[in-house]
C-alpha cells in the first residue's frame, strides 16, 4: 500500500504522521514529478516501506499540501450516480454515466480557497478514481486494475452558471479556479478493506450536509472505468469524479458564502479543508 502526497510541487509519501521526498527516498530524481509518481504507481508499494528507517522532511501536519495530481490530462465527472441525489434533484436515474469534464486547471489542493463565482455556488462531495494506466476497452472485472488510487474531491459548482440556457452546460460551471480540490492523499487500492464502499461526508459551516457510502453508487467504479475506456483513451493521472450523494445546497436552496469553511471526509483518505472567499463571476456576453 502507499499514500502518496504532493509537498510543494514534488511528490511524497505520508507515513506515521510524517513526509517523506519521494525522489530523495528512492534515489530517483524522476519520482519528484507526482504524474511519474502516479505512472509508476506499481513500484511504489515497495518503496513505502522505506518511510520506517528514513529521515522525514517534516510533519503532515505542519506541510500545506498541493493535489495529489496536480496536473491530470483528463477531468471527467459524473452526474446522478447516487439514487438518493437524483431523487432530491427530481429527474429520472441515468440509463448510462451522465458524464461531463471539469477542467484541468480547476484542480487544487486539499486547503485551497474557493473564491465564489456567484451566490449559487454550490458543494459537492465525491470519490475520485485515479488512473494509473494507459488504457482503452478495460472490462470491469480488470478494471481496478488500472486504478492507481482513490482521492477526495469537491465538485464545486456554480449552478446559474451550470444551469444557463436550454440544453445546460455543465463544464465551464463546475471549473472555475479551484473548483476541484482534491487530496489530501492518493491512497492505493489495496490500502482499502473494500475499495466499493467507502464512508464520505462534507460539512458546510460546521453542519454535516452530506453523508454516504460508496456502495451506494449506481454505476461503480469499475463500471464507470470499463464505460468511459470503452469512449476514450484514459492516461495515467485522469480523474474520475465519481458522483455526489444527496444533501447538496441546490436542493435546499442554500448555496456557499464568503467565509464559510467546507470540510469534507472519507475513511481512509482524510479530510480536505476549504474556505470560501468572495471571488470574480464571469463575463455577460
Amino acid at each position: 500500500m502507499f499514500r502518496l502526497v504532493n509537498i510543494n510541487g514534488r511528490a511524497a509519501f505520508e507515513y506515521d504522521g510524517s513526509w517523506y521526498d519521494l525522489a530523495e527516498l528512492s534515489g530517483d530524481g524522476m519520482l519528484a514529478d507526482p504524474l511519474q509518481a502516479v505512472v509508476r504507481h506499481r513500484e511504489l508499494h515497495a518503496l513505502y516501506g522505506r518511510g520506517a528507517s528514513a529521515a522525514s522532511g517534516g510533519l503532515i501536519a505542519d506541510a500545506v499540501l498541493g493535489a495529489p495530481v496536480p496536473q491530470p490530462r483528463q477531468v471527467f465527472g459524473i452526474g446522478l450516480n447516487y439514487r438518493d441525489h437524483a431523487g432530491e434533484s427530481g429527474v429520472a436515474l441515468p440509463p448510462a454515466p451522465l458524464t461531463f469534464t471539469k477542467f484541468p486547471s480547476c484542480i487544487a489542493g486539499p486547503t485551497a480557497e474557493i473564491p465564489l463565482s456567484g451566490d449559487m455556488v454550490d458543494w459537492e462531495v465525491e470519490i475520485v478514481a485515479v488512473i494509473g494506466d494507459e488504457a482503452s476497452h478495460v472490462a470491469v472485472d480488470d478494471a481496478w486494475g488500472v486504478v492507481a488510487g482513490l482521492t477526495l474531491g469537491q465538485d464545486i459548482s456554480d449552478r446559474a452558471v451550470q444551469l444557463t440556457g436550454v440544453p445546460p452546460q455543465f463544464c465551464l460551471g463546475k471549473s472555475f479556479a479551484n473548483y476541484g480540490p482534491i487530496g489530501p492523499a492518493l491512497v492505493s487500492v489495496d490500502a482499502f478493506a473494500d475499495p466499493d464502499d467507502l464512508s464520505l461526508w462534507c460539512d458546510v459551516a460546521g453542519e454535516r450536509m452530506q453523508a454516504a457510502r460508496s456502495s451506494q453508487l449506481i454505476f461503480s467504479i469499475p463500471t464507470l472505468v470499463a464505460y468511459l475506456s470503452s469512449i476514450c483513451r484514459l492516461y495515467p493521472g485522469d480523474l474520475i469524479f465519481t458522483g455526489t450523494p444527496s444533501g447538496v445546497g441546490m436542493a435546499r436552496n442554500r448555496y456557499l458564502a464568503p467565509g464559510e469553511s467546507i470540510v469534507s471526509g472519507a475513511d481512509i483518505i482524510g479530510e480536505l479543508h476549504n474556505t470560501c472567499v468572495a471571488g470574480t463571476g464571469p463575463f455577460a456576453p
